[in-house]
């Protein structure tokens, strides 16, 4: 019996307040910038200090490589490429000089 006259005193709590309820009002908007609105300027900002943050790197390293790497690799480079093209050469020169189908 305790049962029913909870639900009957629920319902009629329920009736009670529902007119009540609707009678207030809506919050005020305001101007506050709602948070995905707070979120994405965030992620901006975040953005903005990772690319100053990459240029800096960058600068740091290319200036590294000009300063410390490129003047031992070059002579490497160079001697590479001299290599290469004295072998070509003689390769040519071989293959010049090797006529096995000669018209004389």
């Amino acid at each position: 019996m305790f049962v029913k006259e909870l639900v009957f005193s629920l319902i009629l709590l329920m009736q009670a307040c529902g007119p009540l309820l609707a009678q207030t009002s809506a919050p005020a908007l305001t101007d506050n910038p709602g948070i995905l609105q707070r979120l994405t300027e965030k992620a901006w900002e975040a953005k903005d200090k990772v690319q100053g943050l990459r240029d800096a790197v960058l600068g740091f390293v290319g200036t590294y490589y000009e300063d410390h790497i490129q003047p031992v690799t070059s002579s490497y480079a160079d001697w590479a490429s001299d290599v290469k093209s004295s072998v070509y050469e003689k390769i040519q020169t071989t293959i010049s000089s090797y006529m096995p189908f000669n018209a004389n």
